[in-house]
């Protein structure tokens, strides 16, 4: 397949590409120049299973702080550059592991030079980054509006750009709010060049339409081999990226490792809590590195059934619930103990 066959990149001690596991990335909303903010968002991020984490670097002050953030996380650190080529050489000299530019846009020929001799010089990868929303006129007049083949054309454009440089370290990524444009673009690149690819649905959201064109579209992508690194974009706390970039690779089978966990839909035989009971369940296990299925079931009548392809799970009854494990009731218990008994045998849990 072609995540297989890309070729591989490395991100400070990260590698993408080449078959190596899908990387999740996402961006801080701090101001960058603000050190420890930035600092502090990023270690959280990473907790939550980050594993490459991307900055705007819009001023010298920033580019300054990439050096104080560098020492005080231990992910690699990507600068988003746009428009001002200086600040993507004083990203690179101030320790960034990769940088993030349309070369299109930075001016012309002689200042993606000195961005690239810069890059050169210190072996950092550039991610050559293309937007349906900026794309060329002559290529919108070309494809008779804003297509697949346009962003992919343009894409190339800019790659040939760099490599006119002699200079192909680099990662491309082509974003679209257009979910199934995005999917089409990723399919035609993924034929005519072997570059690792970083892939998102951009502007996609709040929370919930977000999640749900992400879904979809990384899914289409990354199911037919395609795709090296990912990024969700929600409007909203970045953290939210990272549980959703995980959920969707565990769900494809891209990765493994971290509590699944199901629960049934509420109906008329539900007696407790269930929706506040699964969601409790959910940020409880968060921090539990168990590589296994819970079920959060609202009625004792089938919950023991409909649980038993899970590893464990409970079942809750009108005050009381039931603690079932591979489908067989373990105990019975007031509703109040059922989270607690949980998160003990899971914390116990034999592996």
């Amino acid at each position: 397949m072609y995540r297989d066959h890309t070729k591989v990149v490395k991100i400070g001690d990260c590698a993408i590409g080449g078959g190596n596991p899908i990387r999740i990335q996402s961006m801080t909303n701090t101001k960058t120049e603000d050190v420890q903010a930035t600092v502090a968002q990023i270690r959280r991020l990473e907790a939550a299973g980050c594993e490459i984490i991307r900055c705007t670097v819009p001023t010298p002050e920033a580019a300054k702080a990439v050096a104080e953030i560098k020492k005080q996380i231990s992910i690699p650190l990507v600068a988003d550059i746009h428009f001002d080529y200086r600040m993507a050489i004083a990203a690179i000299e101030n320790g960034a592991d990769k940088i993030r530019i349309n070369p299109g846009n930075i001016g012309g020929a002689d200042r993606v030079r000195a961005v690239v001799d810069a890059a050169r010089e210190r072996q950092v990868p550039i991610r050559v980054g293309v937007n349906s929303g900026s794309l060329e006129k002559e290529l919108v007049a070309k494809y008779h509006g804003v297509t697949a083949e346009g962003l992919v054309e343009s894409a190339l454009d800019k790659v040939h750009m760099i490599e006119e440089q002699g200079y192909d370290n680099l990662v491309i990524s082509i974003k679209s709010s257009d979910v199934m444009m995005c999917v089409r673009a990723h399919e035609l690149i993924a034929e005519k060049t072997n570059y690792p690819l970083h892939v998102g649905i951009t502007e996609a959201g709040t929370l919930l339409s977000g999640n749900i064109k992400s879904a979809i579209g990384l899914g289409l992508i990354l199911s037919q081999g395609i795709g090296d690194t990912i990024r969700v974009s929600l409007t909203g706390d970045p953290a939210e990226e990272i549980k959703s970039a995980k959920l969707i690779l565990r769900t494809l089978g891209l990765r493994k490792g971290g509590i699944e966990v199901v629960s049934c839909p509420t109906c008329g035989r539900t007696s407790i809590d269930l929706i506040g009971l699964a969601n409790q369940v959910e940020n409880m296990v968060a921090d539990i590195p168990l590589d296994i299925k819970v079920a959060v079931m609202g009625c004792v009548v089938n919950g023991p059934g409909e649980a038993r392809e899970a590893d464990i799970g409970i079942a809750g009854g009108k005050g009381e619930g039931l603690l079932i494990k591979k489908g067989e009731v373990v105990k019975k218990l007031p509703e109040s103990e059922l989270l607690g008994a949980l998160r003990e045998e899971l914390l116990n849990w034999e592996k």
